[in-house]
């Protein structure tokens, strides 16, 4: 461990943030490097614990407490190679992730968490200041072709394993750029798309082509893509968004949240697009839905000069801390203020929308709401709610922003042309650690697997389905397994 008495002498401490009322004006990322000797002190904080729950934290078994030490005694190297053993994009994880693995922290039992997150990204853009960030793909190719549909984070990973193992991988994306949500999906002031281009230059190092534009099933025949190649890995992502249909949907004002995070970054980037513009300038916004795409669409919705932002969520509010039912190690469901929330926005709990308004010509004016109520079961969880009597109101709004998360992958074209099963969710079946899919030669990984997801949790999947491709192709894989502990054996 860096420091044995670290944890006792430092206290969590995160970069600083160009302030709200600044970075509102720009779409720039706003968090500041730590200075060295604060980067040095935080990883110090890390205890080196004799069982480092952090590795089950992290769907990707990052082996946490070792590039911590490497961290704390600058040896930048050290600390690349043990965190890009597990993870393929630090960049990426380290600016984008709720971040499980602090929740698990052993420090966390009776102090604030290592500030495991912040550590990561700062040794992936150290690495990269220090051209330690290099094409890993082999001279000798194994001779197997291997396309991948879909260049969000778990296609991007299997990519970059496929090509690590030797073959050769074409990457297929039906939109202009690669990147999956991570292009679109992300704004800008938290993930600038510099920093996804620099990775793409990366993998196209290693021999990964990139299709773009081309969109499996329509612009592409699915099973001519199948016979052209020794392997396919679907990652196309969990597009199909829960809508809310309730009277008034129709009206104009009223967007599924992605299209509107979409055409902003296409705003930032330059790029056009054909769909009428979606803006919340001026308009009294409203966001239904409190995760984190809800707070994506609170913050651009402030960069782009709302008259007022409320964000409404059906369940009631969580606690500040841990409760009972939320032990530590486990992932706790407490309150989350993000920074778009620091930025400016009124956060309703325990909101049910009714009905949405519309004036004479069928824009929205209003929505009708009412409070609710949860029953909890013995765990604390809830099951029903109930409406609280004389609650029934009027909102004012002329922008909604439906934020209520994703329902599973779209069917139609490539899936249902290869005649992919599906799960009783109407996800893609394919079996956790075994990743095929009923067609022969196909394999599926993400969130288009499992359902809506963490980044975290795509990056791993598409690294196992991609050791599971290699398997089938070569009879064994070369790639690491995700026991951590194994990995870091093969590397050092």
């Amino acid at each position: 461990m860096g420091k044995p008495t670290g944890f006792q002498e430092f206290n969590r401490e995160l970069p600083e943030k160009t302030p709200a009322a600044e970075r509102v004006k720009d779409y720039k990322e706003f968090v500041h490097p730590y200075s060295d000797e604060k980067l040095n002190q935080q990883s110090a904080r890390c205890m080196n614990c004799g069982i480092p729950f952090c590795h089950s934290g992290c769907p990707l078994g990052n082996i946490i407490p070792e590039f911590n030490d490497a961290v704390y005694r600058k040896n930048w190297e050290e600390a690349y190679n043990i965190l890009s053993s597990t993870n393929n994009f630090p960049e990426f994880t380290g600016r984008i992730c709720p971040a499980p693995c602090e929740s698990a922290c052993v420090l966390g039992i009776n102090k604030p968490a290592v500030a495991i997150e912040e550590i990561e990204k700062h040794i992936i853009e150290i690495a990269y200041s220090k051209n330690l960030v290099k094409p890993v793909a082999p001279l000798i190719k194994t001779g197997k072709k291997v396309a991948v549909v879909g260049s969000g984070p778990a296609g991007l990973a299997a990519a970059a394993q496929l090509s690590k193992a030797g073959h050769s991988v074409t990457v297929y994306e039906r939109d202009d750029y690669p990147g999956g949500l991570l292009r679109y999906g992300i704004p800008d002031f938290k993930l600038e798309k510099w920093v996804v281009e620099r990775r793409i230059q990366v993998m196209e190092q290693d021999g990964v082509k990139f299709k773009c534009n081309t969109e499996v099933g329509k612009d592409i025949a699915a099973d001519e893509l199948v016979r052209n190649n020794d392997a396919v890995v679907l990652a196309g992502g969990s597009t199909i968004p829960r809508n809310l249909n309730i009277p008034g949907r129709e009206l104009k004002g009223i967007y599924f949240a992605m299209d509107f995070l979409k055409q902003q970054n296409k705003r930032v980037s330059d790029t056009k697009f054909e769909q009428e513009e979606i803006l919340a300038t001026d308009k009294d916004v409203i966001v239904i839905g409190g995760g984190d795409t809800g707070s994506d669409c609170v913050g651009t919705s402030n960069r782009q000069g709302a008259k007022s932002i409320k964000q409404f969520e059906v369940m009631m509010q969580p606690p500040a801390q841990r409760t009972q039912h939320m032990p530590w190690p486990t992932y706790p469901m407490v309150l989350k203020t993000t920074s778009s929330h620091e930025e400016g926005a009124d956060r309703f709990w325990g909101v049910n929308t009714e009905e949405f308004l519309g004036d004479a010509d069928g824009n929205l004016r209003a929505l009708r709401v009412v409070d609710v109520t949860w029953e909890l079961d013995v765990m604390g969880r809830p099951m029903k709610f109930a409406k609280v009597e004389g609650s029934e109101r009027e909102i004012p709004c002329q922008r909604v922003f439906l934020a209520m998360g994703f329902l599973f992958p779209q069917a139609q074209g490539m899936i249902e042309n290869l005649g992919i099963e599906l799960d009783d969710r109407k996800n893609v079946k394919a079996k956790e650690g075994v990743y095929r899919t009923n067609v022969g030669k196909v394999f599926a990984a993400g969130d288009m697997r499992r359902g809506q997801s963490l980044v975290v949790w795509a990056i791993s999947e598409g690294r196992e389905a991609a050791r599971k491709v290699d398997e089938f192709l070569m009879g064994h894989s070369i790639l690491e397994s995700k026991d951590a502990v194994n990995q870091f054996e093969q590397v050092f």
